[in-house]
């Protein structure tokens, strides 16, 4: 009797490290977990905030004039608002609206399991640094600066530059991934350090 209780305790102390090892190793984790994804993730953040501030940069220093005519056009406009020009006159407020926008991002971001939706939001944590950027180091002064916005196009009513692109674009892009991968079975990411073990069948005493 003794004997056969040890042996059922064994099997079960067996069991239970076996599946406890497999949920450790082999859980749904966030897609940036993986170091491969996260460089990708920071390429694309730091590519698109390098060149929405070149650009920018390069319509400052042109100060290109609007010609007539044309689907697409620039020329330099300084927003002390959002888009549309919502809240202008209180850039204060628009800059800390535009920090929750990036800390919104990067925690998405870093949660989601989804691969194509954290690239996504790779562009828009980029784009959302490269505004934050202009609020925060251009004039009149830190936390009052305007964004400045060089692209029109014929038709749309408001200018916009190469963050507000990669804001709206990755914002889309990351729905999309979302709702299709909501329909696929999730796929399982090996947590660093870990591996799935095999599983065993314990001796009998």
């Amino acid at each position: 009797m003794r004997s056969d209780a040890r042996s059922g305790l064994t099997l079960a102390a067996v069991v239970h490290r076996n599946a406890l090892a497999a949920y450790r190793g082999w859980v749904e984790a966030p897609a940036v977990r993986s170091p491969h994804i996260r460089w990708a993730v920071i390429g694309i953040a730091a590519a698109v905030l390098a060149a929405d501030q070149v650009s920018k940069a390069l319509a400052v220093a042109a100060a290109p004039s609007i010609p007539r005519g044309g689907p697409g056009r620039a020329g330099l406009v300084r927003n002390t608002g959002a888009s549309f020009g919502i809240g202008t006159g209180h850039p204060v407020l628009i800059t800390v609206a535009a920090v929750a926008v990036l800390a919104a991002a990067v925690i998405w971001l870093a949660r989601t399991r989804s691969l194509g939706a954290a690239l996504c939001l790779a562009a828009v944590a980029g784009g959302a640094a490269g505004n934050l950027a202009d609020r925060l180091l251009r004039s009149p002064g830190p936390g009052r600066g305007a964004v400045v916005d060089w692209i029109h196009v014929a038709g749309y009513p408001a200018s916009f530059n190469l963050a507000d692109v990669a804001i709206r674009a990755g914002a889309a892009g990351a729905l999309v991934a979302m709702l299709a991968g909501g329909r696929r079975k999730p796929r399982r990411i090996a947590t660093p350090g870990r591996r799935f073990p095999g599983w065993r069948t314990p001796r009998r005493c």
